[in-house]
């Protein structure tokens, strides 16, 4: 065999040998690029579907599936957990966190109306005399504020006093590393707290206040006189205390889109664009805001540490200011206030622990908390102080929207004397009533049915209608008469209990004076007669404390009414410290109602999601990303692994 031929014939072997290895890599080629097209294909299927449902989604609304969890009533039970060393800058400048006491009855969030907690401090400088305030910011527990607290500069011996509002029930105090002891803070009295107020080192704030007053360091301005001709208001003053006195703050926050909160300042209400305002109703509040701009008085105000440059109003200078300047009688706390009774009876113990929170004297002898004498001057003096003063009020707004100021102080005082169980709120005879009214002229009001809480702490409802005026009978010549009147209600008796440590907050909850079913508030026939044009002379005090078994049922003053959060910026009057908003949006917040279209937006308006957070701005970011990549795996597989031939 020639070499050609043998080259020729092992060239073909090798080509042979080489044929079945071409033709299992062809094979395998060929897999691959099967399994490489189905999954491009898949992967350009779920970029498309990821993509779609993004758009729709971002321009779609909340599912209303979420509706009812937004109208879900939210819970009126909250605790504060209070930071380490309160009286400090830095503990005045740590957040407070509120979380629900019993988790099972729902959430608490601060940016929700009806759950809102407060905090305000005053400050007394002993060497100088000088007072300051400031609000410390509550969040919610495991959140972040919006914006870092201010830390205030405290000057050195500093006296400081805390004071907390809550728009819920009842707002329970929790320790942080022994900060309540610290503090001297004070929730109310052997597992009785007071509700919707609590404070720390307030006696020894007072004090330090008083001893700068007695050594002429301290000046307490003057209330001035009114357009009216008479003293101004002060908050113990009987036209303008209610069942009540002296409970809750002026501090008010800033709250943002997500339920973020910071501090209200010029600098943060700069930066938060479309925030929101957070205020507590409170009588301190009614009275800077509301009251003095009507009769043209001038709320006493100092520094705020937080907010360079501007004045605030507080409880504490409130005080200060009434001590100082109420004329006879004054309004002290009573013993048929429902935050100082315990399970509905009088504790002379509770009730002496509230007044120290306030600057006011212990009971004693002569002030000895007399509720039959609290009502006589309320139903009297404070009916005939609201008619003197009509024609400035009924021009002036009021917390509720929709009602001038006139018919909501009326209707908080024929409310207020049927919380307090006063004679006066069920007089034999009564032939006239008074609904809480809603109405933003004397001439146009609504009804009103106020409710009160099994908790022992107010609700308010009080819807707009078109139904006629109701007022007191002789506040109008066209007033309707009633046509039933409540049995009479009995005093709660004195007692004098053993006294028992002060209760300085509790992770667990706490009842309140329990309070009977919603009843509608009726006024008096002898506050009717209080604020008739004639002289009025007052009623005979005359029913004894036992003289029925059974308590008439309570209603809720109308100033528990919370005013509305509503867009940062907008002022009303005139009252340079007055809060940013005092407008509020028709059907104002209740106690223990669903939050209003108003408020900070609710989760499910906002697209948050619960366990994750992510919100509705950034879900769509997200969407769009996942669906780019996708849809980039899908091009590379289909396209950009094919080689050209």
């Amino acid at each position: 065999m020639s070499r050609t031929h043998q080259r020729s014939s092992r060239h073909a072997g090798q080509r042979d040998e080489r044929r079945p290895a071409q033709h299992r890599s062809w094979r395998h080629r060929m897999r691959r690029n099967r399994y490489a097209t189905l999954i491009g294909a898949l992967a350009g299927f779920l970029g498309l579907a990821t993509l779609l449902g993004t758009a729709f989604g971002a321009t779609t609304a909340a599912p209303a599936a979420q509706a009812p969890a937004a109208a879900a009533t939210p819970n009126a039970n909250c605790t504060l957990t209070v930071p380490a060393n309160p009286l400090s800058a830095k503990g005045l400048s740590t957040p407070y966190q509120l979380s629900a006491t019993d988790a099972a009855q729902g959430p608490c969030n601060e940016a929700n109306v009806n759950q809102s907690a407060f905090v305000q401090a005053t400050v007394v400088d002993p060497a100088t005399g000088a007072l300051s305030v400031y609000n410390p910011l509550v969040i919610d527990k495991g959140t972040k504020a919006a914006a870092a607290p201010v830390v205030p500069a405290l000057p050195a011996g500093a006296v400081v006093g805390i004071w907390f509002g809550f728009n819920g029930n009842n707002l329970t105090l929790r320790s942080q590393r022994n900060s309540l002891a610290a503090g001297g803070c004070v929730n109310g009295s052997n597992g009785s707290i007071f509700g919707q107020f609590a404070y720390c080192n307030a006696g020894k704030f007072f004090a330090a206040a008083n001893t700068a007053q007695a050594a002429g360091k301290l000046t307490v301005p003057a209330i001035g006189t009114g357009k009216d001709g008479k003293s101004c208001l002060t908050t113990r003053d009987f036209g303008l205390v209610d069942q009540d006195q002296s409970d809750n703050v002026t501090s008010d926050y800033l709250a943002n889109a997500n339920g973020q909160i910071a501090q209200k300042t010029a600098a943060n209400t700069a930066a938060m664009v479309g925030s929101v305002s957070l205020l507590n109703g409170s009588d301190n509040l009614l009275l800077t805001a509301f009251v003095d701009p009507a009769l043209g008085c001038t709320a006493f105000t100092a520094p705020d540490l937080a907010n360079p440059g501007q004045q605030a109003t507080s409880l504490g200078l409130d005080e200060i200011q009434a001590a100082k300047a109420q004329a006879a009688p004054i309004a002290l706390v009573p013993l048929n206030d429902p935050m100082v009774q315990v399970n509905a009876k009088a504790s002379r113990t509770k009730t002496n622990l509230y007044r120290v929170g306030v600057g006011q004297a212990r009971l004693g002898a002569a002030n000895n908390g007399d509720p039959l004498a609290y009502c006589k001057s309320l139903s009297t003096l404070g009916a005939q102080r609201i008619k003197a003063d009509q024609q400035f009020f009924a021009a002036a707004p009021s917390p509720q929207a929709g009602q001038n100021l006139f018919d909501f102080l009326t209707a908080r005082l024929a409310a207020s004397l049927t919380n307090l169980n006063c004679p006066q709120a069920a007089a034999p005879g009564a032939s006239a009533s008074a609904s809480a009214s809603a109405s933003a002229s004397s001439s146009a009001s609504t009804s009103a049915s106020a409710v009160a809480s099994a908790s022992g702490t107010p609700m308010m409802s009080a819807p707009a209608s078109s139904a006629p005026a109701s007022a007191p009978a002789s506040v109008g010549a066209s007033a309707p008469a009633s046509a039933s009147v409540p049995a009479a209600p009995s005093v709660p008796a004195k007692t004098t209990p053993a006294r028992p440590s002060p209760v300085v907050g509790s992770a667990t909850a706490v009842a309140a004076p329990m309070m009977s079913a919603p009843a509608p508030a009726s006024a008096p026939a002898s506050m009717a007669a209080a604020m008739s044009p004639a002289p009025a002379t007052g009623p005979a005090i005359g029913i004894p404390v036992s003289a029925t078994s059974q308590s008439a049922p309570r209603v809720v003053p109308a100033h528990d009414v919370v005013p509305q959060p509503s867009a940062v910026g907008t002022v009303l009057g005139n009252a340079a410290t007055m809060p940013a908003t005092m407008t509020t949006a028709a059907g104002a917040a209740t106690r223990s109602a669903a939050p209003a279209a108003s408020a900070v937006r609710s989760a499910a308006a906002t697209g948050v999601l619960a366990k994750t957070g992510a919100s509705s701005t950034t879900l769509p970011i997200i969407g769009l990303a996942v669906s780019l990549l996708l849809l980039g795996l899908s091009a590379f597989l289909l396209v950009g692994r094919r080689r050209p031939r």
